[in-house]
């Protein structure tokens, strides 16, 4: 990381709370936390945000159209933490997984997803170039208007994150390298994690 963020051992007030929740959840006290650990609020603002887009997504969309954005995005840590809740949600296995971390249009995804994803990933690449079109392909999937916001704003917030984290260059948790090496070096789409790692 390019900043030092705040030890547990120094922490007080927000961002102590927050560490002691990690740990107690989770076990440990992940990298992108430590990264906020110097403005926790923004990070609370930013668990209201993504709860609240989440809110209105079912959760297979939500991961589908967050992948697409983070992939376009070149966000390692964001692909490996969302393949690992998209995987032990039982919604895919690896072997999709892998595969529409690799090329989600034969993937094995129906058309609407496919669609979803596409959206997303124009988001990400040039936002300008939406067209009335797009957003209409989508409705000829049967999303409504309020459906076709969610997608983008769920795009457009991963935005957020992901940069922010390779900004700093928050290094993926050690518990993704249980995807094994093979996997990795798929999810791995910007900076490198474990077996492809720059020596």
């Amino acid at each position: 990381m390019f900043i030092e963020p705040i030890s547990p051992s120094e922490a007080a007030g927000v961002i102590k709370a927050l560490y002691e929740a990690e740990e107690k959840d989770s076990g440990y006290i992940p990298n992108y936390l430590k990264l906020f650990s110097h403005r926790p609020e923004v990070y609370q603002a930013w668990q209201q945000l993504g709860a609240a887009i989440r809110a209105n997504m079912s959760f297979r969309r939500y991961e589908l159209v967050t992948l697409a954005a983070a992939r376009k995005l070149t966000g390692t840590y964001c692909m490996l933490a969302h393949s690992d809740n998209f995987l032990n949600s039982g919604e895919v296995d690896e072997a999709q997984l892998a595969a529409i971390a690799t090329d989600y249009h034969t993937a094995g995804l129906t058309p609407d997803e496919v669609a979803v994803m596409e959206f997303a990933e124009k988001i990400i690449v040039n936002s300008s170039s939406v067209t009335q079109a797009d957003v209409d392909r989508l409705r000829g999937f049967g999303l409504s208007d309020a459906e076709i916001l969610d997608v983008g704003l769920a795009a457009s917030a991963r935005s957020f994150f992901s940069k922010t984290l390779d900004t700093f260059n928050a290094e993926p948790d050690a518990k993704y390298l249980s995807f094994g090496p093979a996997l990795c070096k798929v999810l791995a789409v910007g900076r490198p994690f474990g077996d492809t790692e720059k020596v």
